[in-house]
């Protein structure tokens, strides 16, 4: 599957700067992914020297939640972005785009956010997880498919603000209360999310999280909105 490519035009985070729309559905993985492939949990697949973000306050570790491909012009070389999160007695961090408890990194060749706190060589945390019977914490790796949202419902996004599909990279995001980023910044995926029983627990209260790109896709931001 071919990624979007970027969207001639795009000015803001409200628009589709990457096109098309490409759903994105998770497959238990079967064996550790250890390519620099589409995916949730496990480990991340750095395309350069590795850099995990810890807490701003606390200095732990942030939790490794997915990566994921960043479109390209023709041509140009496959970039990987690498979402990390915090997370304290059931809530998810990522409320506030540059608070520190939201990184998203891009690699190779990416540029670290000025908020972000990276922690010292060999740093490494915990990656998604979901709960077990007894509320323990169990690691949880995903194979991350990207297919094309059906035309009929990107018509229906288009004419309703409204689309049947969660997890989404591409297009133009599902009309957040704000973005928490301003022009120039790009829309680059949406993560729903979950609750205690399901495959895995990200903690928005309900609502999505939302992924940009700076113009030259070098520097990611992140941040969730309850519904």
């Amino acid at each position: 599957m071919s990624l979007p490519r970027p969207a001639v035009g795009a000015e803001g985070p409200y628009d589709a700067g990457y096109l098309p729309r490409l759903e994105m559905t998770f497959h238990a993985a079967g064996d550790r992914i250890t390519e620099p492939v589409p995916k949730l949990g496990g480990e991340p697949v750095w395309r350069g020297e590795p850099c995990w973000p810890v807490h701003p306050g606390t200095g732990e570790p942030l939790d490794f939640i997915g990566q994921f491909p960043v479109p390209a012009e023709p041509g140009e070389g496959q970039r990987m972005a690498y979402l990390f999160l915090s997370y304290d007695d059931y809530e998810t961090g990522g409320m506030e785009a540059e608070d520190g408890e939201a990184v998203l990194l891009i690699q190779p060749g990416g540029r670290i956010p000025q908020f972000a706190t990276i922690g010292p060589a060999g740093t490494t945390g915990r990656s998604l997880w979901r709960f077990g019977p007894c509320e323990e914490k169990v690691p949880v790796e995903f194979r991350i498919d990207l297919s094309p949202v059906a035309a009929e419902v990107e018509h229906e996004f288009e004419k309703y603000g409204t689309i049947d599909a969660r997890d989404y990279l591409g297009g133009r995001p599902r009309y957040p209360d704000r973005a928490g980023v301003e022009a120039p910044w790009h829309f680059f995926f949406c993560l729903a999310g979950t609750d205690l029983d399901e495959q895995y627990f990200l903690n928005f209260a309900h609502g999505y999280g939302y992924a940009y790109l700076s113009p030259d896709r070098l520097e990611g931001r992140f941040r969730w909105e309850a519904a």
